[in-house]
């Protein structure tokens, strides 16, 4: 087993398409998305008072195609969202009248250093409701919406190579695994490799792991090369340093074993060559773009987003960010791994159903 896999691992070594698809296909997109910035086209609110959507100020608000309210109004969690920057900020809106007689909407808000981009197109939404051409000449104390204070808490700058670097790190094991151990089985079959492993002493079970033990060292040093790159050349958040990339590690092995049961299927469904990479694509494109890849789900409708969140990128992509960004630990991703392992189970089933040797 061990002499099969130090082979294949020179043999992968020596390959320009393995060597150039794993390590740069990944970087060139991190290369890339690290030097955009952070950034967005929205930003979400939170209401602490859900009563608060039917006063007219937020009706007006929520008009504006900048703007989308979140359904979170637990306290502690819209915290936690403000810390991390995944909302803009939080409203509460008091009505006053003022001594002409006029009723006014006071908002109250609370944002963090981590939002502050996107509060800046919170901004831009509110000065569309609140500085309307009637309000212009308009004394404060008279206009009918008034911004009466902004509480600013501390928080953590999530930038795009935060959201980015863990989806192509996902996707980059997805594409390896399937496309890698598809082709490798696949073309050892067809030129009887296989075949003659088999007529030796070398049990069955050793000459697979073989395969897939260097398959497996070779795509987490490939991993190691994409975290690093993105820490110290895009500064990546790895909240708790060591810790957090050894965690990253295990889940891209985890993530890895999984998505290579779907290369032993296509390598054994395949009846050419030729149609290997259909079969591959029809697995991975949809998961491309449906797995929070290079933006989040959520901008897909509730229908759509139900499907995205059963698929196994999207869970291995969670799992990433919630290790790399939010300081969560293997054992705070269980339903993620949950669902890993499920389809883990299905995939190998199937696998070991249609596996030939020839």
């Amino acid at each position: 087993m061990l002499a099969i896999t130090k082979a294949s691992l020179r043999a992968m070594f020596k390959s320009p398409s393995a060597v150039g698809f794993s390590f740069g296909f990944p970087l060139i997109f991190i290369l890339v998305f690290g030097a955009i910035g952070g950034g967005g086209p929205s930003a979400d609110i939170a209401l602490p008072n859900p009563a608060d959507s039917t006063k007219a100020v937020i009706r007006d608000l929520l008009k504006s195609s900048l703007v989308r309210l979140v359904a979170e109004n637990d306290s502690s969690s819209i915290r936690k969202d403000l810390e991390k920057g995944r909302i803009a900020a939080a409203i509460t809106v008091d009505t006053a009248h003022t001594a002409s007689g006029l009723t006014q909407s006071i908002l109250h808000m609370q944002t963090s250093s981590a939002s502050a981009d996107k509060y800046g197109i919170l901004k831009l939404a509110l000065a569309q409701v609140v500085e309307g051409t009637i309000e212009k000449n308009m004394a404060k104390q008279d206009r009918p919406v008034v911004i009466d204070d902004l509480a600013l808490i501390p928080g953590r700058t999530y930038t795009t190579i935060d959201f980015i670097l863990p989806g192509m790190l996902g996707f980059s094991l997805l594409t390896a695994a399937v496309f890698g151990v598809a082709f490798l089985f696949f073309n050892l079959r067809q030129q009887l490799v296989l075949k003659r492993f088999f007529a030796t002493p070398v049990s069955k079970g050793h000459i697979v792991f073989g395969e897939c033990l260097a398959r497996v060292i070779f795509q987490l040093m490939t991993a190691v090369v994409i975290i690093l790159v993105g820490k110290y050349a895009f500064h990546f958040t790895l909240v708790h340093g060591w810790l957090t990339f050894a965690e990253m590690l295990f889940l891209s092995f985890f993530g890895l074993i999984v998505c290579m049961g779907a290369g032993f299927v296509v390598s054994s469904l395949a009846k050419t060559e030729s149609v290997i990479p259909l079969f591959a694509n029809i697995l991975t494109l949809p998961q491309l773009l449906l797995s929070g890849t290079f933006f989040r789900i959520d901008v897909f409708p509730g229908w759509l987003q139900k499907v995205c969140k059963v698929l196994p990128l999207t869970q291995l992509n969670d799992a990433m960010r919630d290790v790399a960004f939010e300081g969560a630990h293997l054992t705070d991703c269980w339903m993620q791994l949950g669902i890993l392992t499920v389809w883990g189970i299905v995939i190998y089933a199937v696998a070991v159903k249609v596996f030939k040797w020839e």
